[in-house]
């Protein structure tokens, strides 16, 4: 067998949830990006402020954690968006260790924008399903979500 030849690995990607649910998600993010970028919002961004907004304040290091990146990846958004004043890191009244990330007024503003684009993405991405499909598609989403979780 030559050792430079090709390894042919063979899945059935087409039958995989996981692959479809990859993929849609990477395509759907994609499209958010690229919908965010005009008005100067990166994804990352719109992220920290989805979190903080789902959430409450939270440490760097639970942001990094719900984002799925590691905390020093995190780091330069934080920076970046500290600098444009739209967060702040606040010491933690149990630990002075840590840092906990908090919403200032200015971020209201970045955080319309940013629910325009989402709205605007999932229109385009829900435009050929009937509000039952979508239904449906929130239900059996949430279905395999928690038969992950």
């Amino acid at each position: 067998m030559d050792p430079t030849a090709p390894i042919v690995i063979k899945y059935d990607f087409e039958e995989s949830i996981g692959y479809w649910l990859t993929v849609t998600h990477q395509a759907y993010i994609r499209n958010l990006e690229s919908t965010l970028a005009p008005h100067g919002i990166t994804f990352r961004q719109a992220q920290v402020l989805g979190y903080l907004a789902i959430e409450g304040p939270l440490s760097q290091a639970e942001l990094a954690s719900k984002m799925l990146i590691e905390p020093p990846s995190l780091v330069g958004v934080i920076d970046r968006m500290e600098a444009n004043e739209l967060i702040e890191r606040r010491p933690c009244p149990n630990d002075r260790r840590k840092k906990i990330i908090h919403t200032l007024a200015s971020a209201n503003r970045v955080w319309k924008k940013v629910v325009k684009c989402a709205k605007q993405v999932r229109s385009q991405a829900t435009d050929n399903l009937t509000e039952r499909e979508q239904a449906t598609l929130k239900r059996l989403l949430e279905k395999v979500r928690n038969n992950v979780t």
